[in-house]
């Protein structure tokens, strides 16, 4: 059978699903036709219902929930791993108008919740938002992916680093991405995904260098310094299994009962 779909190309998504879509592993029988997208067109193309199997933002899982269930494995959540909210170097003042990346992403969520003084945000491509705050298109800008671990390069300083700000005041990790599937595919369809994904990602922690070439195709930053943080802060024992913790920190977010 084969399924559609659709991760970013960021590097923790690449070295989750390298081994069953390059056919390391087992994958019972499923094939995965692949396509790569920023995230914001991935949250967009979920509240289409167009994918079979989709990344998406936590914060747009209430927008979609009847049509796609989260799968227990995939998702981006931990401690310490947050988007961060910068600025120009030397600025003053209260932010007022900031860039971020993308409507329905969980960044743009926090923005709202920690700091709903901050009215105007603007929707932008991830990676140009540090060039733009940069510039002074904007009064700051809130950094995801490979921008968060490369932002002092420029002339750019931390204002907050909304996941500290988000544990802070619910002791919870943060919930930042998942791995949705559509609800009407058949429940042994459904399983064998979640086993093959799980089994994808427990192959990636035990062959991490195999992954490397599928990860640098699709990274923006292509240091292997820079990649290797990212997955590690990324990719960790929650992306196995949500577990009771994880499974409370998104209910917590998403206001779901259910996930």
């Amino acid at each position: 059978m084969k399924l559609h779909l659709s991760i970013s190309p960021c590097p923790n998504d690449t070295f989750m699903f390298d081994a069953m879509v390059n056919s390391r592993i087992d994958c019972e029988g499923l094939e995965f036709d692949l396509s790569f997208h920023d995230i914001e067109v991935l949250n967009d193309e979920a509240l289409r219902s167009l994918p079979d199997v989709s990344k998406i933002s936590c914060a747009v899982l209430p927008a979609i929930s009847e049509h796609y269930r989260l799968l227990d494995c995939g998702a981006a959540l931990g401690r310490g791993n947050g988007p961060l909210l910068v600025r120009r170097k030397g600025e003053s003042g209260a932010l007022k108008h900031i860039a971020v990346p993308g409507e329905h992403t969980t960044a743009n969520a926090l923005v709202g919740r920690l700091f709903p003084e901050i009215e105007e945000r603007t929707p932008m491509l991830f990676s140009e938002i540090a060039a733009a705050v940069e510039r002074g298109d904007f009064d700051g800008g809130v950094l995801i992916h490979e921008g968060r671990f490369v932002y002092e390069r420029r002339n750019l300083e931390l204002v907050a680093d909304l996941g500290l700000e988000w544990e802070a005041r619910t002791q919870l990790p943060l919930p930042l991405g998942g791995i949705v599937i559509r609800r009407d595919l058949p429940e042994d369809v459904q399983q064998r995904v979640e086993r093959v994904l799980r089994r994808s990602i427990e192959y990636a922690f035990e062959h991490p260098m195999l992954s490397r070439e599928f990860v640098k195709q699709h990274a923006q930053e292509l240091e292997d310094d820079v990649i290797d943080k990212h997955i590690s802060l990324f990719v960790n024992d929650f992306s196995l299994s949500l577990g009771k913790e994880g499974r409370e920190a998104m209910k917590h977010l998403t206001g779901l009962a259910e996930l």
